[in-house]
């Protein structure tokens, strides 16, 4: 399924030609458009007119990234057993689902590995260090990279619709990644699948790229949330910035946990997701959780730091919680 807004005609043409030349051939190709159809129509006849494989799915409305790959998840066949997702301007090494669909039959979800290559200029910037984590490690810290993810399509029945909230703070692979982990379990091959192409117009791009000292993480932080702040609160007062803060961290995986035990109730992974991430969650599973990651090298002491103001941020706030609503 490959997510589609505004595309280069160049990097499209190159990611629906590495897809269609894949060594796994037996496969449908869902292209949800976000908005403007033309270039998608104009490219994917130049590039694999008569290939019955693709499909366009649009109505000329402008979603976001995050529902833009929700209406395309939906639109999976029911028969399908398995799903990957696509950028609109990565590279796809010809054996990628080759690599990858056989450890499906051991775990829900499969990432590879990446080749991180500057657009323009095709500079190669190093490597993607996708690591195996547990359950709990994984909802504090993403590493299933929606590009670089197959999984069984079986998700899709408690993954969709998709949880809803602030459009900056969620992203449908982290949920995605819960919801696999919850369901089976999650695997990180060190396979090198693709290139993942960075540039200005990422939404998110790689994380490794940004060698950020502690003070320019924090500011960077503080930045986002006063940004986020007047965006989907309407202001940047003392509580808007609270709940804000709140949302970007503690409250979005509260989120993700809770509503993985309302869709499956008797799951022993989802029950445990929301005792340690729900409403009930305890400052101590917090700290402890927090500190493995850490010293596991998994995320930076300013994610620390802020991911305790969030923490905070939500006792002080509780009776003011307003759900920020999911916009372009």
């Amino acid at each position: 399924m490959l997510a589609a807004y505004r595309p280069s005609k160049e990097l499209f043409a190159r990611q629906l030609a590495s897809i269609r030349d894949q060594t796994v051939t037996d496969w449908e190709c869902i292209i949800s458009v976000d908005g403007e159809l033309e270039t998608v129509e104009e490219v994917l006849a130049d590039v694999a007119a008569g290939d019955e494989r693709f499909r366009i799915l649009a109505d000329g409305r402008r979603l976001g990234f995050y529902l833009n790959f929700e209406r395309g998840l939906a639109a999976v066949p029911a028969a399908a057993e398995w799903v990957a997702l696509s950028d609109q301007d990565d590279f796809w090494y010809p054996h990628k689902l080759e690599t990858l669909l056989p450890h499906l039959s051991e775990s829900a979800i499969v990432s590879g590995q990446a080749r991180l290559v500057a657009h323009p200029g095709d500079e190669v910037l190093g490597f993607t260090e996708r690591r195996q984590l547990d359950a709990a490690s994984t909802m504090i810290v993403n590493q299933f990279t929606g590009s670089l993810c197959v999984f069984r399509a079986e998700l899709l029945s408690t993954a969709l619709p998709f949880p809803r909230l602030s459009s900056h703070t969620v992203a449908h692979d982290h949920w995605l990644a819960v919801v696999g982990m919850a369901r089976g379990g999650g695997r990180v091959v060190e396979d090198v699948v693709q290139d993942y192409v960075q540039h200005s117009a990422n939404v998110f791009g790689d994380p490794s790229r940004l060698r950020l000292g502690p003070i320019a993480t924090l500011r960077r932080a503080w930045g986002n949330a006063v940004e986020f702040s007047v965006r989907y609160e309407g202001a940047a007062s003392p509580w808007a910035m609270a709940r804000m803060l709140f949302w970007i961290y503690v409250g979005w995986r509260q989120l993700m946990a809770q509503t993985l035990v309302e869709r499956d109730p008797r799951s022993p992974s989802a029950i445990e997701a929301d005792r340690r991430f729900g409403a009930g969650r305890r400052l101590r599973d917090t700290l402890g959780m927090l500190r493995r990651v850490r010293r596991a090298q998994v995320v930076p002491t300013p994610f620390v730091i802020a991911y305790l103001g969030s923490w905070a941020s939500g006792w002080l706030i509780r009776g003011r919680r307003r759900t920020p609503t999911v916009a372009p």
